[in-house]
């Protein structure tokens, strides 16, 4: 073929390299994912992907950052940008935990759990959320829209629309123990009512380390319509602390506890084979082409390592069983 020689024709063969290139970085992203972690450390790992773009965010105790790249494979390489970084007092001033970006009416949210400095404790843990009008995440101006006025306090908080409705979903202190609510949206900033408990824990692979833990709520819908909220169960330090699932039928009421049938193990645990041990507080996106499930999750990289900043981000393919389910422990 001969190469083009006016402006026109050279203009057209870079846009077609371009587009092609931009092509190749999206699948790449798919096809060459890492066995191990894609960051030495990133607790509570959060992945969206919007018009090509992935962004991914994690717990840093102190700030909020962002990495946007069109190739999770390459993670590492997208430099992070500090969107937030918290007040010097006040309710939401320290334990910055479990960020989660959602693209919802238009704007951009950041849901995140914070403490008050003076009384860093489960008793004062909140969710809160941020607000940016900018199609990038990653530039204009958050507005802090306040805490979301759970009835318990709480942490984990995500969101999710269905069948017209959105809705609100966090891990509340409940006593001794920690279950998972829910409740209406009218807006990204403000729940309504009711606020219901729609599990709690009950199986002792949900009760190790000491502590009896449903945690990290997260919703995905899946290929026949049946509705998912999977949570990490147990205590983080502890390595049993994995993922369990809660199943919803197509139309069922998600404010009835009755709907909601847990399943009675993990959905994912620790896996010497693999390397990994204690995955949970995990996400779920999709390919740019919409034909493929993703999940991510933090896992540390040996035994007993605990519940510090070792825990990494791993991402994994999953598919969907004859019934309708996710299934998880498959290889990447």
């Amino acid at each position: 073929m001969r190469r083009p020689t006016d402006r026109h024709g050279a203009g057209m063969n870079r846009r077609v390299l371009a587009c092609l290139a931009l092509l190749a970085g999206v699948f790449h992203a798919q096809a060459e994912v890492p066995a191990g972690p894609l960051l030495p450390s990133g607790p509570d790992p959060w992945v969206t992907q919007r018009d090509g773009f992935y962004y991914y965010t994690s717990t840093e105790g102190d700030r909020i950052s962002l990495r946007k790249t069109r190739d999770m494979a390459r993670l590492a390489d997208a430099d992070p940008v500090v969107v937030w970084r918290p007040p010097a007092s006040g309710a939401n001033s320290a334990a910055i935990w479990a960020p989660e970006l959602h693209f919802l009416d238009g704007k951009w949210y950041l849901y995140y759990s914070a403490a008050d400095q003076a009384h860093n404790d489960d008793a004062h843990r909140h969710v809160w959320v941020l607000e940016n009008a900018s199609p990038d995440p990653t530039q204009g101006h958050w507005i802090d829209k306040g805490m979301l006025k759970t009835r318990l306090t709480g942490i984990d908080g995500t969101v999710f629309d269905h069948g017209g409705k959105r809705y609100f979903v966090y891990s509340a202190y409940v006593g001794d123990h920690s279950d998972l609510i829910i409740a209406p949206m009218p807006n990204p900033w403000t729940l309504g009512e009711p606020q219901v408990d729609i599990a709690h824990p009950t199986f002792a692979w949900e009760m190790q380390g000491g502590r009896r833990i449903l945690e990290a709520p997260e919703f995905i819908e899946g290929p026949t319509g049946k509705l998912f909220l999977s949570y990490s169960a147990s205590a983080c330090w502890s390595d049993g602390y994995s993922l369990g699932l809660l199943e919803a039928g197509p139309n069922a009421d998600l404010l009835a506890p009755s709907s909601w049938r847990k399943s009675d193990r993990p959905v994912l645990a620790s896996s010497p084979a693999e390397g990994f041990y204690a995955p949970g507080h995990n996400g779920f996106f999709k390919s740019p082409d919409g034909k493929q499930d993703w999940i991510v999750f933090h896992a540390n990289g040996g035994p007993g390592w605990q519940c510090t900043a070792r825990r990494a981000p791993y991402i994994r393919r999953f598919h969907w069983n004859a019934q309708g389910e996710p299934v998880f422990d498959t290889a990447r």
